[in-house]
């Protein structure tokens, strides 16, 4: 609680029934995203809390102010946060047995949505909702604290670095390519084939469980209804692309060449639009789109309609093996821009670590993608990490697991 004479500003849960409006429009208020030549806004559909929903636990905090003026008190929400928590890999540990590496786990939460209109910046209402979503956190005995912030938002980097005691983790790049009037051609020798809930889950839980940030709640995430399914690519010529039979028979005899992907539809959460472009420049972008659709066959770069609302659909658990990896990789991107160019959505969107191989195999338009900062702080000191030690001083693996209902 801070508060001076007449006004006090109280950190509470957030409540459905009264707040969804107000914090629609402090969301509406706030830019998201890089920052430059124009603004990126987002707008969530349906109640605010749906972002962290999906978490295994989670919570929403408002900050509201109350201001008595003659005896006549008023209330305005100013602020909010999410945070979730859930369990995931920060490492992995040899087994003597069996003489090969498991997941180390660690229970991590994560900070997301901050949000302060800007009539009510620079009063510590950030700071203040920081502190009570971390009290949350402790209760729950979550281990670490993270958050993801655009690296170039020297105001966010300042409060968390400077302010909460969060220490520069890792430095992922969002990757973010429009959507064409078009179909991308998908390679002649690829097959792709969509993947059953049981099939999926295990080929992640026997490749992937060792990859850094993979939520041990995978079962969960892939049976979402947000989940649009996961894909695997595979030679033509493969015999598991002439009759699939299974993921434990796949892994117990993989072609040499495999790439895996799975689809998540946030174009049902929220919708993003760009703000501050001229008309000119708006009538540019429709032409291009005009093109595209009339000439399809040229293959124009068109962009969508990115000065109105539009959704995404977010590409995650991105991954495989062999020498022809990225090639695969590509190829599900393609289909991945088939299926979002169906369900009308402006653009697809990844993120992986900057030193992944993906980032060059993926298209991605570099004005639409930018630099993130992942911060990250420990809660208790007292707990012991194991086999991994302190997390926040390990090196980063060439890859990660991005969790789609964090983006």
């Amino acid at each position: 609680m801070v508060s001076d004479d007449t006004i006090v500003v109280i950190i509470r849960e957030y409540n459905p029934k009264t707040d969804t409006q107000r914090v629609e429009q402090v969301e509406r208020s706030c830019e998201v995203g890089p920052s430059g030549e124009y603004s990126l806004h987002a707008d969530l559909l349906g109640d605010p809390i749906c972002r962290v929903r999906n978490s295994p636990a989670y919570l929403m905090l408002v900050a509201e102010m109350v201001a008595t003026v003659d005896e006549v008190e008023t209330r305005e929400v100013v602020g909010m946060i999410r945070g979730c928590i859930k369990t995931v890999t920060c490492g992995r540990k040899l087994c003597r047995k069996t003489m090969e590496a498991g997941p180390v786990f660690t229970k991590l939460a994560y900070i997301l949505g901050l949000r302060v209109a800007p009539s009510h910046r620079r009063m510590k209402i950030g700071l203040s909702l920081v502190c009570r979503m971390e009290d949350w956190f402790r209760e729950n005995r979550a281990e670490y604290s993270y958050i993801a912030t655009d690296a170039a938002n020297k105001p966010s980097v300042n409060l968390f670095t400077g302010k909460c005691g969060y220490s520069k983790f890792r430095n992922p790049s969002v990757l973010v390519h429009p959507v064409f009037a078009h179909q991308i051609r998908i390679n002649r020798q690829v097959s792709i084939i969509k993947l059953s809930l049981s099939d999926a889950e295990t080929i992640y839980r026997r490749r992937f469980s060792t990859t850094e940030f993979f939520p041990r709640d995978i079962d969960s995430v892939l049976k979402n209804n947000l989940n649009l399914g996961t894909f695997l690519a595979l030679p033509k010529d493969c015999p598991h692309s002439m009759s699939w039979a299974g993921a434990e028979y796949f892994l117990s005899d993989p072609p040499e060449s495999w790439a895996i992907m799975s689809v998540w539809n946030s174009n049902d959460v929220f919708k993003m639009e760009v703000k501050g472009a001229s008309w000119f420049k708006k009538g540019v972008v429709k032409t291009t789109r005009v093109v595209d659709r009339v000439l399809p066959f040229l293959n124009l770069p068109s962009l969508p309609k990115i000065f109105s609302p539009f959704g995404l659909h977010l590409l995650y658990g991105l991954g495989g093996e062999g020498p022809s990896y990225l090639k695969f990789a590509k190829a599900l991107f393609g289909h991945a821009h088939n299926l979002a160019k169906k369900g009308k959505c402006g653009v697809v969107a990844t993120e992986v670590s900057s030193e992944d191989p993906l980032m060059s195999a993926i298209p991605h338009w570099k004005v639409l993608s930018f630099a993130d900062l992942w911060c990250i702080k420990r809660l208790d000191e007292d707990y012991s990490d194991g086999f991994v030690g302190d997390w926040r001083k390990s090196q980063p693996d060439l890859s990660f697991f991005l969790d789609p209902r964090e983006f």
